[in-house]
C-alpha cells in the first residue's frame, strides 16, 4: 500500500470528537468536597491581588471585600457560588465549517494544540530555531489536516512581529486564513485583542454572529499565586463584555508557586480558576467562562518548570474531576514532555499524560500535540506523530461496547470448537470499525520493513506532503481584503484565494491523501507563480 494512496476513509466511531470519559479520576467524592470546600475558604479568608481596575470594581459591586491600599480581594463562598452557577455549564467553540465544532460540557473531550513555543525544529534541517509567521501559518495548515486534532489553539509565537499591539492581530488572521477549525489563542495587549474581536466580527457578519457562532476563542491568564494583573485582567473584563468565550488559567508549580505537593497543587489550581470565573461572571452575568489548568512540578535540582512528569497529567485529571463537580467547562493541559528531540521521551511522557488527561474526561485539552522541550518547542513531526497518538486515545475512550451483536454468543455455538471467524459476515461487520488502525507505526514483520520505513520516516513523509500543498485562503477573498485594508500591520498581505476550480498540469497530479488521520488535497501551483519569502504563500504580489 501506497504511503500516499488515495482513497475515502470512512469516519469510524472512535475518530469523532467529543466522546464523553471518567475512565480515570484520582480523587474520590470526598476528596473532591474537601478539595472545593478549602477552596471556597481559600478565596474568602486569603482573596487574590487584583490590579485591573475594572476587575476590582467589579469585585467591588458584587459584594467582594476589598482593600484599596493593598488591592486584596476577599471573595465570600455564596459569591463563588453564584458565579459557578451563572457560568455556563456547556460552551461551545464553533468551527467555521460545522465539522468540527467542540461543545465543552461534563466530560466530552477535545485535543488541541498550544503553548505558544518561542521556537520549533526546522523540518528542513532539524535545528532548532525561533519561530516566526511562517511556523504559525504551517501549523494551522498542519491542523487543518490532521484529523484528530479537533481545534487550532495558536501554537507558536511569531518573534519577527516587534510591536506588541500587532502580534495578536497576526497571529489570529494566519491562523484563521489557513484552518476552518476552531482558533484558540492567548492575547498579549488589550488594543491586539480589541483588533481581532474586530477581525473576527468582519469574517463573522456581525458582533451578534459572533457571539451566536464563536470560532474564536481566547487566553488570558491568573498569575499564581493569586495574582489577577491589570493586562490580562482588563483583557479579560472586555471579553467578558464582549459575550466571547474566555479562558481563565492557572499556572502553579509544586514546589514555587504552590504548595509541593499534588494535593496542594490542585487545590491552588482550583481556587485561583474559580477567581477567574467569578471576574467574569461579576463583569458580564452568563458570559461563557472556561477554567483553565496548565501548573506543573519544578525541577528539584534546577528549580526549573517541568513539561513531561507523569505528575503534571494526575493533577490535571484532578482538576477535571473538579470542574466535572462544578460543571464548568474546563481548558486542560496533556501530552507534554521535556525532550530535546522527538525520540523515545518524547514518545512515553507524550502518550502517557495524552491518555491520563483524556480518561479523565477534560473537556479541551491544549498542548497534546508538537509541543515539546518544557513547553518551549513545537516539532511538526511530533505534531504528526501525537495526531496518531490521540487516534489510539480516542478508540480507549470509546471503550468496549457490549451486546449480542458484539458478543456473538450464537455465533460462537453455531461455529462450534476449532473453527475460525475469518469469513462470517460478522467478521466483515466489524473489522472495520472495531480497531485502531495505525500509519506512522509500522506492524509489517523484519524480513518485510525497509530500513527507512519507520515512524519517524512516515512523519517527515507527512510533513513533506503538506508542505508541498499549494496555500489556500480559507477566507472570502472580500472579507480578507477588508481585513488586510483595516490592518495593514499584517505580514504578507497576499495570498491565492481560495478556489474550487483548479487547472493541475498533468505532469503534477496527485492524489487526495489520506493517512494516519491526515486528510489533505492537493493542489500543485503553476510554474509561474512566486512565493511569499515570508511565509511561502503562492500568488503573493
Amino acid at each position: 500500500m501506497s504511503l500516499l494512496e488515495c482513497n475515502n476513509k470512512p469516519t469510524l466511531d472512535h475518530e469523532l470528537p467529543g466522546i464523553s470519559a471518567s475512565l480515570y479520576q484520582p480523587l474520590s467524592g470526598p476528596d473532591m468536597k474537601r478539595i472545593a470546600d478549602a477552596a471556597f475558604e481559600v478565596l474568602a479568608k486569603s482573596g487574590m491581588a487584583v490590579y485591573s481596575d475594572t476587575a476590582f470594581e467589579a469585585f467591588r459591586a458584587a459584594g467582594a471585600q476589598v482593600d484599596g491600599d493593598s488591592r486584596i480581594v476577599r471573595l465570600p463562598r455564596a459569591l463563588v457560588e453564584d458565579a459557578i452557577e451563572s457560568n455556563p455549564s456547556s460552551v461551545a467553540l464553533c468551527s467555521r465549517d460545522g465539522k468540527n465544532d467542540a461543545v465543552l460540557e461534563r466530560n466530552r473531550v477535545y485535543y488541541s494544540t498550544g503553548g505558544t513555543a518561542i521556537y520549533v525544529l526546522d523540518p528542513d534541517t532539524g535545528e532548532r530555531r525561533r519561530s516566526t509567521t511562517k511556523d504559525v501559518i504551517l501549523n494551522a495548515r498542519m491542523v487543518e489536516a490532521l484529523d484528530n486534532i479537533h481545534a487550532f489553539t495558536i501554537n507558536v509565537f511569531p518573534n519577527e512581529i516587534e510591536g506588541k499591539d500587532d502580534i495578536d492581530v497576526n497571529r489570529f488572521f494566519h491562523a484563521l486564513d489557513h484552518t476552518t477549525k476552531h482558533v484558540m489563542g492567548g492575547i498579549y495587549s488589550l488594543k491586539g485583542c480589541r483588533k481581532v474581536v474586530r477581525l473576527a466580527q468582519m469574517i463573522a457578519g456581525g458582533a451578534e454572529a459572533l457571539r451566536e457562532k464563536p470560532f474564536v476563542s481566547f487566553i488570558t491568564l491568573l498569575i499564581s499565586p493569586f495574582k489577577i494583573d491589570d493586562d490580562y485582567g482588563e483583557m479579560t473584563c472586555y471579553l467578558a463584555r464582549e459575550g466571547l468565550p474566555v479562558v481563565v488559567p492557572t499556572e502553579p508549580i509544586c514546589g514555587t508557586t504552590s504548595p509541593i505537593t499534588l494535593a496542594g497543587n490542585v487545590l491552588t489550581h482550583v481556587a485561583e480558576t474559580l477567581g477567574g470565573i467569578a471576574m467574569v461572571q461579576c463583569v458580564n452575568r452568563g458570559a461563557p467562562g472556561i477554567c483553565g489548568s496548565v501548573g506543573s512540578v519544578t525541577n528539584l535540582q534546577t528549580m526549573d518548570h517541568l513539561g513531561g512528569p507523569i505528575e503534571r497529567a494526575m493533577a490535571n485529571a484532578a482538576v477535571s474531576q473538579m470542574a466535572q463537580h462544578f460543571e464548568i467547562p474546563l481548558y486542560s493541559t496533556g501530552g507534554t514532555t521535556d525532550a530535546k528531540t522527538v525520540d523515545i521521551q518524547a514518545a512515553y511522557e507524550s502518550a502517557l499524560s495524552s491518555m491520563l488527561v483524556a480518561m479523565s474526561g477534560a473537556n479541551y485539552i491544549h498542548d497534546i500535540a508538537g509541543l515539546m522541550e518544557a513547553d518551549l518547542t513545537v516539532s511538526y513531526e511530533k505534531l504528526v506523530m501525537d495526531n496518531e497518538i490521540l487516534g489510539m486515545c480516542q478508540r480507549v475512550l470509546r471503550g468496549i461496547e457490549v451486546n449480542d451483536e458484539t458478543l456473538a454468543p450464537e455465533l460462537m455455538i453455531e461455529k462450534g470448537p476449532g473453527q475460525d471467524f475469518m469469513m462470517e459476515e460478522h467478521t466483515l461487520n466489524h473489522m472495520r470499525g472495531e480497531f485502531f488502525v495505525p500509519q506512522l507505526a509500522n506492524r509489517e514483520k523484519r524480513e518485510s520493513m525497509a530500513s527507512s520505513d519507520d515512524a519517524m520516516a512516515r512523519a517527515k513523509a507527512v510533513v513533506r506532503e503538506i508542505r508541498s500543498m499549494r496555500p489556500e485562503s480559507r477566507l472570502p477573498a472580500n472579507v480578507r481584503e477588508q481585513i488586510l485594508e483595516l490592518y495593514p500591520e499584517i505580514r504578507c498581505q497576499r495570498v491565492r484565494p481560495r478556489s474550487d476550480k483548479v487547472e493541475r498540469r498533468p505532469d503534477r497530479e496527485r492524489p487526495s491523501v489520506i493517512y494516519t488521520g491526515v486528510s489533505v488535497s492537493p493542489k500543485p501551483a503553476p510554474a509561474s507563480d512566486r512565493s511569499c519569502p515570508k511565509c511561502g504563500h503562492f500568488g503573493y504580489r
